[in-house]
């Protein structure tokens, strides 16, 4: 199997500081077409795709538009959450730094789409070039018309601003994260309620990941069932890894799910430095679980995954 490029389709080819050639490479169309849609009609797209977040719980990404499309306050947030703490994940960064575009444009169909009225970009401190990129880019948008009042020449208003993290690792959770942004320190809260119901200043919020986020817009282009055709039943679409350590080919690569795990370390990894023998695999950073040699045949997928840390 080799890399199946979406949402990084931009990465080299165009520069992240400029809007236009953004725009130039099918940017905002999709914000475009999303505007003509029912709101009901892009969440059911986004149904139909079967898009799980990429955060790594794997929640379906319908699940939460729709319990924010339902609430009724007539303040809503839509969060991204930027705070990639795990020690050997880059892939946010990569995505913020080469395409931040698309984040946004993902943010603002999404934000249609429920209702939302104000967003917020929750980056990691220690990605001072991501901040510096999203904070030029939110500025371009708004300039083009993407973003603020009457976006596109409709009713709808929506901004996003960025947030600096100070470090913490806890403020990667959902609710430590909220906290934080309201000035009190990243401490998680107790579940129920959930953030579509009280989230930030008690109002209903939908939380998402970058790489979620910059799904979005791929999902409103080729329809929600032709991005379910790609990947695996239960893990459908792309997913960007973060590869590292004693392999030769370090890096972010795209790949539909279901690939192998030796696929992804040999045949775009390049394998290990000295081609020595591999002796074990950790997955999903420092906190995620340890593979020995003889499971790299597993397919990436967030059900195997799942069973294989239900057994651990």
């Amino acid at each position: 199997m080799k890399e199946m490029k979406l949402v990084s389709k931009r990465f080299g080819k165009i520069n992240p500081l400029s809007i236009d050639e953004y725009v130039n490479f099918d940017g905002y169309k999709n914000l475009r077409k999303a505007l003509k849609m029912e709101k009901t009609e892009i969440i059911e797209e986004v149904q139909k795709s079967f898009l799980r977040g990429r955060g790594g719980a794997g929640f379906p990404a319908a699940i939460k538009m729709m319990g924010l499309a339902k609430e009724t306050n007539k303040e809503k947030f839509v969060i991204c959450n930027a705070d990639e703490g795990e020690p050997g994940n880059f892939k946010d960064r990569y995505l913020m730094e080469n395409d931040p575009h698309q984040i946004l444009e993902g943010m603002i169909i999404v934000a249609y789409a429920t209702g939302g009225t104000k967003g917020y970009i929750y980056v990691r401190g220690e990605y001072q070039k991501s901040i510096s990129l999203l904070r030029w880019s939110i500025e371009e948008a708004k300039k083009k018309g993407y973003l603020g009042k009457n976006i596109l020449g409709s009713k709808f208003n929506f901004d996003i601003e960025v947030r600096s993290g100070a470090g913490s690792y806890v403020c990667g959770e959902e609710f430590a994260l909220i906290e934080s942004l309201e000035g009190k320190p990243g401490r998680t809260r107790v579940k129920p309620p959930f953030p579509t119901s009280v989230g930030l200043h008690g109002k209903p919020t939908l939380i998402n990941n970058v790489e979620t986020f910059s799904t979005i817009p791929i999902i409103i282009e080729i329809g929600g069932e032709a991005f379910a055709k790609i990947g695996t039943p239960s893990s459908t679409g792309t997913k960007l890894i973060s590869l590292s350590g004693n392999v030769k080919n370090k890096g972010v690569f795209e790949i539909p799910f279901g690939m192998p795990i030796r696929d992804v370390i040999f045949n775009l990894g390049g394998g290990i430095e000295k081609d020595r023998k591999i002796k074990m695999v950790q997955l999903g950073g420092a906190c995620g679980p340890i593979i020995p040699e003889y499971m790299l045949d597993m397919n990436i997928d967030f059900e195997r995954f799942e069973e294989f840390e239900s057994k651990t």
